[in-house]
């Protein structure tokens, strides 16, 4: 028996038991152990200490143990392994091999249903032409190229810790247009896609209907000529899957708040309940700007769901500014502070600086107007998306020195219900700041933003 080979029978094995695949340290350990590696070199290798390694190689020998009925210890695992007959447990070979690996699955994902009496096929057979492939698939033929990756190590590292270490089932990163999610998740999925046996980048912008995005799913994850018709959970469960979908907000109304759903996408909080509440070992990844209703209240019922609202670069904008040749830069943290770090924000303003002041940060900041310019467009895509209370409580609090309290309200507002949930779906989209004094909570509005909706109550 190969390592590649024993690293993948140990791993259906313990998936098969226990409903979880091995973590990347618990691979670095077999592979370590098969090569006689002292656990001193694997944690070097992993990065980490060496008590870590060992406490987290002793519960996998328990484990095995558990699971074989034998002992396993770092010095017999090789021969433990190379003992067992590998081609007569693997659960990928044959209609009847897939069947059995089906009823063991059922024991942690009871979705797939295997026939009672599974047809048995001719010893002449091969083995793997119409079943689940065990191989890698991945498709990112959907995901923007890697480009410039502004530093965000922090959120990467929280991602990562996320997805697996803590075996999040759902991970949602919200934040307003082209601030930087989909560039973060293309740097996360570059860095963490090995340890995924499939990976799917798809868009909810080519799906006009949920039926439409759940065929494409399966297709991808169907091998050539499925026997059963498996969903969508069933694959789940199989392979340890990583599905990236982006511009969620394209399945929600506009005009309302935050979490109705258009018709064609009515049972997609549903679907993601669904795939929360699950047994498994994947990971679905939601880019939105707006954070979707389910996802609140799962976190609420601590779920394995996660979110991570993107904010601005902050200092470390200062780079970005630098590739702009800007000048006055002891006035660039100023200037980055008013278009509240978004690189995007700061990428249109500094051409515009480029071309109108020759790159003088000073002379424009010396305008006593917030400038918007081209930034208008983008503004409005969110700002079309409110109801009515949102966009009434967006005019009042632009009108605020120092904020809305909670405990007001515009007087255009007459429901106090109308007024909160207003306040809750803004606060969804991202478009307020919540601080807390001793009056109770204070809400703004971001600097930008503040000036787009007070251009819009004076067109």
């Amino acid at each position: 028996m190969e390592i590649q080979e024993a690293l993948k029978w140990t791993d259906d094995l313990v998936f098969a038991s226990t409903g979880k695949h091995l973590d990347s340290l618990q691979r670095s350990i077999l592979e370590g152990a098969w090569q006689n590696q002292p656990y001193k070199s694997i944690a070097e290798d992993y990065h980490c200490t060496p008590d870590h390694v060992r406490k987290t190689a002793w519960e996998l020998w328990q484990l095995l143990s558990d699971i074989l009925g034998e002992e396993v210890k770092k010095s017999n695992l090789k021969a433990k392994l190379e003992r067992i007959e590998f081609s007569h447990i693997s659960y990928f070979g044959s209609d009847t091999q897939i069947f059995g690996y089906i009823n063991i699955c059922s024991k942690i994902c009871p979705y797939p249903k295997a026939e009672k009496t599974p047809k048995k096929r001719s010893p002449t057979t091969p083995t793997n032409s119409d079943n689940i492939q065990p191989e890698k698939r991945h498709d990112l033929t959907d995901a923007p190229k890697l480009r410039n990756f502004h530093n965000r190590t922090n959120e990467l590292a929280t991602l990562k810790q996320w997805i697996l270490t803590e075996n999040t089932c759902i991970v949602t990163i919200t934040g307003l247009s082209d601030i930087g999610k989909t560039t973060l998740t293309r740097q996360l999925v570059a860095d963490i896609q090995d340890n995924f046996d499939r990976v799917l980048w798809r868009s909810h912008r080519k799906f006009p209907t949920l039926n439409a995005l759940k065929t494409n799913l399966i297709e991808f994850f169907s091998p050539p000529q499925p026997k059963q018709n498996l969903s969508i959970l069933d694959y789940l469960c199989f392979h340890r899957c990583l599905i990236i979908l982006d511009d969620f907000q394209e399945t929600l109304t506009t005009g309302e708040f935050v979490g109705t759903y258009i018709p064609e996408y009515k049972n997609y909080g549903k679907f993601i309940k669904e795939i929360a509440r699950s047994p498994h070992n994947s990971c679905l990844l939601l880019l939105s700007w707006e954070k979707p209703t389910e996802i609140a209240n799962l976190e609420t019922e601590n779920c394995h769901c996660q979110t991570l609202q993107l904010q601005g670069l902050g200092k470390l904008a200062t780079e970005l500014l630098k590739a702009k040749n800007l000048t006055d830069e002891d006035r660039w943290l100023e200037f980055i502070n008013l278009y509240s770090g978004n690189p995007l924000w700061l990428n249109i303003i500094a051409s515009t600086i480029q071309d109108l002041f020759n790159g003088k940060v000073a002379q424009f900041l010396s305008y006593s107007h917030l400038f918007l310019g081209d930034l208008e467009p983008i503004l409005h895509e969110h700002y079309q998306r409110l109801s009515k209370s949102e966009k009434l409580v967006m005019q009042w609090l632009a009108n605020q020195e120092i904020g809305g309290n909670i405990c007001s309200k515009p007087p255009e507002i007459s429901a106090n219900n109308d007024f909160l949930g207003a306040i809750q779906s803004l606060r969804k989209r991202g478009l307020i700041k919540k601080n807390v004094s001793k009056e109770g909570s204070i809400f703004t509005l971001e600097p930008v933003i503040k000036q787009y909706v007070k251009n819009q109550s004076n067109s």
